[in-house]
């Protein structure tokens, strides 16, 4: 599995982004791929989640209701729609995946064993 994310850059706040994972590899049926970020220092924190079929989404409380997590299964591609961008959502993107991961777990980077390369998304004030 290969995944590869783009769409980052500069942004003001208040502006928004769409980030883009593109993935390659085996069927995902029974897949769940994630979105994480980190900042400077901090450690990597969970952002977002669907699953690959059925498509059940799920947010960290930092990003509801601001971004949005979707799918596109026929360009085997999940996206990120930025809204409302604040100084604070500045760091590093990853997309992630893993087949058959426990929904109750899709908040633990630990537990995705495939990661795109990152992505720089900087908000300025």
């Amino acid at each position: 599995v290969q995944l590869q994310a783009s769409g980052g850059g500069l942004v003001q706040a208040g502006g928004s982004l769409r980030l883009s994972c593109a993935a390659s590899g085996p069927s995902f049926g029974n897949y769940v791929m994630g979105w994480f970020r980190q900042a400077p220092g901090k450690e990597r924190e969970f952002v977002a989640a669907i699953r690959w079929s059925g498509g059940n989404t799920g947010y960290a409380d930092s990003v509801k209701g601001r971004f949005t997590i979707s799918k596109d299964m026929a360009k085997n591609t999940v996206w990120l729609q930025m809204n409302s961008l604040k100084p604070e959502d500045t760091a590093v993107y990853y997309c992630a995946a893993r087949a058959g991961l426990i929904w109750g777990r899709i908040r633990s980077s630990t537990e995705y064993n495939h990661w795109g390369q990152g992505t720089q998304v900087t908000v300025s004030s």
